[in-house]
Protein backbone atom coordinates (compact mmCIF):
# COMPACT_ATOMS: atom_id res chain seq x y z
CA UNK A 1 0.00 0.00 0.00
CA UNK A 2 1.15 3.36 -0.64
CA UNK A 3 0.98 5.64 2.04
CA UNK A 4 0.56 9.29 2.11
CA UNK A 5 -0.12 10.10 5.66
CA UNK A 6 2.30 8.11 7.09
CA UNK A 7 6.65 6.35 6.58
CA UNK A 8 6.68 2.54 7.11
CA UNK A 9 9.72 0.62 7.07
CA UNK A 10 10.95 -2.62 8.42
CA UNK A 11 14.59 -3.05 9.39
CA UNK A 12 16.36 -5.44 12.23
CA UNK A 13 13.07 -6.73 12.51
CA UNK A 14 11.37 -3.43 13.97
CA UNK A 15 8.64 -1.99 11.74
CA UNK A 16 9.58 1.76 12.21
CA UNK A 17 6.03 4.16 11.71
CA UNK A 18 6.28 7.21 11.23
CA UNK A 19 3.31 9.98 10.98
CA UNK A 20 3.94 12.10 8.37
CA UNK A 21 2.25 15.41 7.85
CA UNK A 22 4.88 17.57 9.54
CA UNK A 23 3.20 20.62 8.28
CA UNK A 24 0.39 19.95 10.45
CA UNK A 25 2.14 18.81 13.33
CA UNK A 26 0.97 15.41 12.12
CA UNK A 27 -2.63 16.23 12.87
CA UNK A 28 -4.75 13.31 13.09
CA UNK A 29 -7.26 12.84 10.20
CA UNK A 30 -9.18 9.46 9.19
CA UNK A 31 -6.82 8.98 5.96
CA UNK A 32 -4.25 9.00 8.66
CA UNK A 33 -5.86 6.83 11.00
CA UNK A 34 -6.40 3.90 8.47
CA UNK A 35 -3.12 4.28 7.15
CA UNK A 36 -2.02 3.33 10.19
CA UNK A 37 -4.79 0.48 10.84
CA UNK A 38 -3.08 -0.92 7.58
CA UNK A 39 0.38 -0.55 8.17
CA UNK A 40 -0.51 -2.36 11.68
CA UNK A 41 -2.16 -5.31 10.25
CA UNK A 42 1.12 -5.69 7.78
CA UNK A 43 3.01 -5.75 11.42
CA UNK A 44 1.13 -8.34 12.50
CA UNK A 45 1.12 -10.43 9.51
CA UNK A 46 4.77 -10.28 8.80
CA UNK A 47 6.61 -12.55 10.72
CA UNK A 48 9.78 -10.48 10.16
CA UNK A 49 8.39 -7.86 12.59
CA UNK A 50 9.53 -8.69 15.67
CA UNK A 51 8.36 -5.12 17.64
CA UNK A 52 7.62 -1.81 16.12
CA UNK A 53 7.84 1.65 17.14
CA UNK A 54 5.95 4.70 16.43
CA UNK A 55 6.51 8.46 16.34
CA UNK A 56 6.25 11.53 14.70
CA UNK A 57 8.15 13.66 11.70
CA UNK A 58 9.63 16.98 12.53
CA UNK A 59 9.07 18.89 16.31
CA UNK A 60 5.69 16.85 16.96
CA UNK A 61 4.62 13.58 18.17
CA UNK A 62 1.14 14.59 16.85
CA UNK A 63 -0.76 17.66 17.29
CA UNK A 64 -4.03 16.18 17.84
CA UNK A 65 -7.14 16.17 15.88
CA UNK A 66 -6.81 18.28 12.28
CA UNK A 67 -8.93 21.19 13.04
CA UNK A 68 -9.11 22.46 9.59
CA UNK A 69 -13.14 21.89 9.45
CA UNK A 70 -13.35 24.51 12.34
CA UNK A 71 -16.55 24.40 14.21
CA UNK A 72 -17.85 21.50 12.39
CA UNK A 73 -14.59 19.27 12.89
CA UNK A 74 -16.73 17.17 15.83
CA UNK A 75 -19.95 17.65 13.92
CA UNK A 76 -20.01 14.08 13.45
CA UNK A 77 -23.35 11.73 13.02
CA UNK A 78 -24.33 9.37 15.78
CA UNK A 79 -24.69 6.49 13.18
CA UNK A 80 -21.31 7.13 12.24
CA UNK A 81 -18.55 3.87 12.64
CA UNK A 82 -15.51 3.82 14.39
CA UNK A 83 -13.35 4.22 11.73
CA UNK A 84 -15.74 7.09 10.30
CA UNK A 85 -14.68 8.71 13.75
CA UNK A 86 -11.34 8.09 13.42
CA UNK A 87 -10.01 4.70 14.60
CA UNK A 88 -7.73 2.34 12.73
CA UNK A 89 -9.07 -0.48 11.83
CA UNK A 90 -5.85 -2.45 14.05
CA UNK A 91 -4.48 -0.85 17.20
CA UNK A 92 -1.84 -1.89 18.51
CA UNK A 93 -3.14 -3.22 21.30
CA UNK A 94 -4.19 -5.98 18.48
CA UNK A 95 -0.86 -6.62 17.48
CA UNK A 96 0.45 -9.67 19.12
CA UNK A 97 3.99 -7.69 18.83
CA UNK A 98 5.22 -4.73 21.51
CA UNK A 99 4.25 -1.72 20.40
CA UNK A 100 6.50 1.02 21.34
CA UNK A 101 5.35 4.92 21.33
CA UNK A 102 8.31 7.36 20.75
CA UNK A 103 6.97 10.28 21.66
CA UNK A 104 9.57 12.63 19.82
CA UNK A 105 7.86 16.29 20.49
CA UNK A 106 4.43 17.47 21.36
CA UNK A 107 1.24 15.10 21.96
CA UNK A 108 -2.53 16.48 22.25
CA UNK A 109 -5.66 14.76 22.60
CA UNK A 110 -5.66 11.62 20.54
CA UNK A 111 -1.54 12.33 19.78
CA UNK A 112 -1.78 11.46 23.42
CA UNK A 113 -4.31 8.59 23.81
CA UNK A 114 -3.04 6.89 21.05
CA UNK A 115 0.06 6.12 22.38
CA UNK A 116 -1.95 5.22 25.74
CA UNK A 117 -2.59 1.74 23.68
CA UNK A 118 0.81 1.28 23.07
CA UNK A 119 2.65 -1.35 25.50
CA UNK A 120 5.83 1.30 26.10
CA UNK A 121 6.33 5.12 25.75
CA UNK A 122 9.51 7.21 25.50
CA UNK A 123 9.06 10.78 25.55
CA UNK A 124 10.56 13.88 24.98
CA UNK A 125 11.38 15.56 28.40
CA UNK A 126 10.21 18.80 26.85
CA UNK A 127 6.97 17.63 25.17
CA UNK A 128 4.09 19.61 25.85
CA UNK A 129 1.31 16.88 26.33
CA UNK A 130 -2.40 17.54 27.20
CA UNK A 131 -5.64 15.58 27.03
CA UNK A 132 -7.68 18.65 25.67
CA UNK A 133 -10.73 17.29 25.14
CA UNK A 134 -12.83 19.15 27.90
CA UNK A 135 -11.41 22.64 26.69
CA UNK A 136 -12.67 21.55 23.33
CA UNK A 137 -15.79 20.71 24.47
CA UNK A 138 -15.64 16.73 24.10
CA UNK A 139 -14.52 13.15 25.65
CA UNK A 140 -11.60 11.26 25.65
CA UNK A 141 -11.24 8.61 22.85
CA UNK A 142 -9.36 5.54 22.28
CA UNK A 143 -10.43 3.99 25.94
CA UNK A 144 -8.23 6.41 27.78
CA UNK A 145 -10.49 7.14 30.53
CA UNK A 146 -9.92 3.54 31.49
CA UNK A 147 -6.20 3.07 30.36
CA UNK A 148 -5.46 6.27 32.00
CA UNK A 149 -6.58 5.20 35.15
CA UNK A 150 -5.27 1.88 34.90
CA UNK A 151 -1.67 3.38 34.31
CA UNK A 152 -1.35 6.42 37.06
CA UNK A 153 -4.34 6.26 39.10
CA UNK A 154 -7.42 7.88 39.43
CA UNK A 155 -6.36 10.63 41.49
CA UNK A 156 -3.99 11.45 38.98
CA UNK A 157 -6.08 10.65 35.52
CA UNK A 158 -8.94 13.01 36.99
CA UNK A 159 -6.33 15.55 37.45
CA UNK A 160 -4.97 15.29 33.32
CA UNK A 161 -8.53 14.53 31.97
CA UNK A 162 -10.80 16.75 33.69
CA UNK A 163 -8.39 19.72 33.80
CA UNK A 164 -7.53 19.40 29.92
CA UNK A 165 -3.74 21.11 31.40
CA UNK A 166 -0.65 20.90 29.93
CA UNK A 167 2.19 18.77 31.33
CA UNK A 168 6.15 17.59 30.14
CA UNK A 169 7.38 14.75 29.18
CA UNK A 170 9.27 14.74 32.40
CA UNK A 171 5.69 15.33 34.22
CA UNK A 172 5.05 11.79 32.46
CA UNK A 173 7.77 10.00 33.30
CA UNK A 174 7.48 10.55 37.02
CA UNK A 175 4.02 9.33 37.04
CA UNK A 176 4.76 6.23 35.32
CA UNK A 177 2.55 7.37 32.11
CA UNK A 178 6.14 7.16 29.87
CA UNK A 179 8.98 4.74 30.96
CA UNK A 180 11.64 7.28 30.13
CA UNK A 181 11.49 10.98 29.34
CA UNK A 182 14.86 11.67 27.71
CA UNK A 183 16.45 14.46 25.32
CA UNK A 184 14.57 15.19 22.18
CA UNK A 185 16.70 14.08 19.73
CA UNK A 186 17.31 10.51 22.03
CA UNK A 187 13.95 9.76 21.53
CA UNK A 188 13.71 7.12 18.29
CA UNK A 189 16.74 6.14 19.03
CA UNK A 190 16.08 4.81 22.64
CA UNK A 191 12.86 3.24 21.16
CA UNK A 192 14.44 1.72 18.80
CA UNK A 193 17.16 0.20 20.96
CA UNK A 194 14.37 -1.14 23.28
CA UNK A 195 12.54 -2.45 19.85
CA UNK A 196 15.67 -4.26 18.69
CA UNK A 197 17.01 -6.16 22.03
CA UNK A 198 13.52 -7.45 21.78
CA UNK A 199 13.74 -8.37 18.06
CA UNK A 200 17.22 -10.27 18.91
CA UNK A 201 16.73 -12.13 22.17
CA UNK A 202 13.41 -12.74 22.69
CA UNK A 203 11.37 -15.72 21.81
CA UNK A 204 8.14 -14.55 19.71
CA UNK A 205 5.30 -16.60 20.90
CA UNK A 206 6.37 -16.39 24.48
CA UNK A 207 6.68 -12.35 23.69
CA UNK A 208 2.93 -12.98 22.07
CA UNK A 209 1.93 -14.91 25.03
CA UNK A 210 2.88 -12.48 27.22
CA UNK A 211 1.23 -9.65 26.11
CA UNK A 212 -2.07 -11.55 25.41
CA UNK A 213 -1.70 -12.03 29.59
CA UNK A 214 -1.11 -8.67 30.39
CA UNK A 215 -4.37 -7.61 28.08
CA UNK A 216 -6.84 -10.12 28.21
CA UNK A 217 -8.36 -8.08 31.42
CA UNK A 218 -7.90 -5.05 30.60
CA UNK A 219 -9.54 -5.33 27.44
CA UNK A 220 -13.41 -5.99 28.09
CA UNK A 221 -13.23 -3.05 30.24
CA UNK A 222 -11.70 -1.04 27.47
CA UNK A 223 -14.06 -2.13 24.80
CA UNK A 224 -17.06 -1.59 26.65
CA UNK A 225 -15.47 2.23 27.14
CA UNK A 226 -14.95 2.67 23.25
CA UNK A 227 -18.44 1.51 23.02
CA UNK A 228 -19.55 3.95 25.24
CA UNK A 229 -17.47 6.89 23.43
CA UNK A 230 -18.80 5.68 20.05
CA UNK A 231 -22.01 7.12 21.27
CA UNK A 232 -21.34 9.91 23.44
CA UNK A 233 -18.54 11.61 21.76
CA UNK A 234 -20.88 12.29 18.58
CA UNK A 235 -23.62 13.44 20.67
CA UNK A 236 -21.01 16.18 22.08
CA UNK A 237 -20.17 16.62 18.57
CA UNK A 238 -23.12 18.11 17.47
CA UNK A 239 -23.68 20.15 20.65
CA UNK A 240 -22.77 24.44 20.41
CA UNK A 241 -19.92 23.82 23.25
CA UNK A 242 -17.87 21.62 20.87
CA UNK A 243 -17.94 24.54 18.31
CA UNK A 244 -16.99 26.52 20.66
CA UNK A 245 -13.96 24.85 21.88
CA UNK A 246 -12.55 24.79 18.51
CA UNK A 247 -13.32 28.10 17.54
CA UNK A 248 -12.07 29.72 21.27
CA UNK A 249 -8.67 27.88 20.06
CA UNK A 250 -8.89 28.89 16.69
CA UNK A 251 -9.38 32.42 17.62
CA UNK A 252 -6.95 32.66 20.39
CA UNK A 253 -9.78 34.04 22.75
CA UNK A 254 -11.31 32.85 26.08
CA UNK A 255 -14.11 30.19 25.70
CA UNK A 256 -17.70 30.71 26.21
CA UNK A 257 -19.45 27.53 27.13
CA UNK A 258 -23.32 27.53 26.99
CA UNK A 259 -24.10 23.56 27.84
CA UNK A 260 -25.84 23.08 31.28
CA UNK A 261 -25.52 20.28 33.34
CA UNK A 262 -28.68 20.44 34.95
CA UNK A 263 -30.86 20.30 31.23
CA UNK A 264 -28.36 19.02 28.63
CA UNK A 265 -27.00 15.82 29.87
CA UNK A 266 -27.26 13.27 27.65
CA UNK A 267 -28.08 9.37 28.98
CA UNK A 268 -24.84 7.74 29.75
CA UNK A 269 -26.69 4.07 29.73
CA UNK A 270 -24.92 1.65 27.16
Amino acid sequence: MTYETILYEVDQGVALLTLNRPERLNAWNTQMAAEIGSALSDAETDDRVRAVVITGSGRAFCAGQDLSEGEDTFAETPEANSQEQGMPTTMPWDVSKPVVAAINGHAVGVGLTFPLTCDVRFVAEDAKLQFAFVRRGIAPELGSSKLLSRMVGLQVASDLLMSGRFFSGTEAQQIGLAAKALPSGEVVQAALDWAQDVAANTAPVSVAVTKKMMWENLRPEVDETVRTELRLIPWLGSQPDAAEGVMHFIEKRAPSWSGSVTQDMPDLKL
